[in-house]
């Protein structure tokens, strides 16, 4: 195996997610100085949803018309588009106009729906193009996205983003007006310290990242010694006829002489190795542990952390992103494809996420809230929580690999359905019925 193609896989797979997680990551820099304060996280999760009509579009034309759409452009497409989106934000994520009388941020909105759209529609696009590789490179795709939270979360800790201090008002300059509402005994008051470096310089990074992704997409694509990687023909549409011959022979697995050959498929899922409710329940799974990694457990991250201290949310927040490449390298040696096993984990995780969302309920006094146990058990369970489950996605990528071009690309639709459902669940309990509490990290006292 080539290491320049394990580094292009990796590049590439960075750029699957990054803008959108890069976003997340620097909300508190932003939030106090646009006019939708912390009603933000709650637009962008909208807009996220949204945004998968770009896959819902992409999985119409796989089924309807196969062969017709060119994936590859549609690659270099969205890669530029989040390139520029990313670049905009940097200069107009502050700009407002009034809407109704209103002061919104329509064009950080807008420019977060397009990258939205690119990160969404990476995972029916991005997927089914590492087919052209051997297998083993899909792993490595896999350490790539997982990189693509893992790198945004560093670089905003070595900005400083979400650095909180607590301030005594009651001796600060406008003394008057904070005794008159404070308690007389002096009130803390929460305070984000000021970034290292800003916003802007961090949108320029976001966009640098997904320029690095494009041009190892294009390296990937025609440098000649990535082609030496390819099992099949270099990834690019020719005429309708070729196209739709490579289409047909994508639909069945590549031969491996390790693999056992099922003479007798058991359904036309594939290479019909496995029965249709063996398929049925890979899907399932995977709808699952997307719905609970990438959207119902990070929706309430601070409410389970935040009570333990600072330090343990961003602790838990890094090492969770950490966790998630390191489970797609054991996958790299280590991989155990058993349905029992990944059913095993999926149970494992979902459990330890019970825990975590049990903590974000009883917010802002959860289990073991004032003592040092607590913060480790939280930053723990996090960890093994992204482990588990980012396991059992990347084995689960593996199987459908092996069952050709169309079974990846239902993969990625199925990983945004599980988000879209998971995040359809979560908004209303966060966002309008308020289930969750965070407390004030400086002044909630609990017994």
């Amino acid at each position: 195996m080539s290491l320049f193609t394990h580094l292009l896989a990796v590049l590439f797979g960075m750029g699957s997610w990054v803008s959108i997680n890069g976003l997340w990551v620097e909300l508190p820099l932003i939030v106090p100085q646009i006019p939708e304060g912390w009603y933000l996280p709650s637009y962008l999760s909208v807009l996220i949803q949204m945004a998968n009509v770009g896959p819902l579009f992409v999985t119409l034309m796989h089924r309807f018309q196969p062969g017709v759409l060119n994936e590859a452009a549609v690659v270099y497409a969205i890669i530029v588009l989040g390139a520029a989106a990313s670049f905009l934000l940097g200069f107009f994520w502050k700009e407002t106009v009034l809407i109704a009388g209103v002061p919104r941020s329509l064009a950080l909105l807008v420019l977060t729906f397009f990258l939205a759209a690119v990160d969404c529609t990476s995972s029916v696009t991005f997927l089914p193009f590492m087919m052209r590789l051997q297998p083993q490179y899909l792993t490595t795709y896999f350490i790539g996205e997982g990189v693509s939270g893992l790198l945004p979360a560093l670089v905003a800790l070595i900005q400083g983003v979400g650095v909180v201090h607590c301030v005594n008002t009651t001796q600060s300059l406008n003394h008057t007006l904070n005794a008159s509402i404070g308690s007389g005994n002096g009130d803390l008051q929460a305070q984000y310290q000021p970034s290292n470096f800003s916003a802007e310089i961090f949108f320029f990074f976001l966009s640098a990242m997904m320029l690095v992704c494009l041009v190892s997409f294009l390296l990937l694509n025609r440098h000649p010694a990535v082609a030496r990687e390819h099992p099949a023909p270099r990834y690019t549409n020719g005429t309708k006829e070729t196209s739709e011959r490579r289409t047909r022979a994508e639909q069945r697995p590549m031969m491996d002489p390790f693999r056992h050959q099922n003479h007798n498929p058991r359904s036309s899922f594939g290479s019909g190795s496995y029965s249709w409710m063996q398929v049925l329940y890979i899907f399932v799974v995977l709808a699952w542990v997307n719905a609970l990694s990438n959207t119902v457990l990070p929706s309430v991250q601070s409410y389970s952390c935040l009570p333990y201290g600072n330090n343990a949310y961003h602790l838990s927040a890094t090492l969770a992103a950490v966790a998630n490449p390191l489970a797609c390298f054991i996958a790299m040696f280590v991989s155990i494809r058993s349905l029992v096993f990944l059913g095993f984990l999926t149970v494992l995780g979902s459990a330890i996420g019970s825990y975590i969302m049990l903590a974000a309920a009883l917010s802002p006094c959860p289990l073991l809230v004032n003592q040092t146990s607590g913060s480790a058990v939280i930053v723990l369970a996090w960890i093994l929580f992204i482990l588990s489950l980012s396991y059992v996605k990347v084995i689960i990528g593996m199987i459908l690999r092996d069952e050709g071009h169309s079974a990846l690309v239902w993969c990625g639709a199925v990983v945004q359905l599980g988000s879209l459902l998971g995040a359809v669940t979560m908004f209303p309990l966060v966002s309008v019925y308020t289930v969750f509490s965070a407390g004030d990290p400086c002044n909630t006292s609990c017994p």
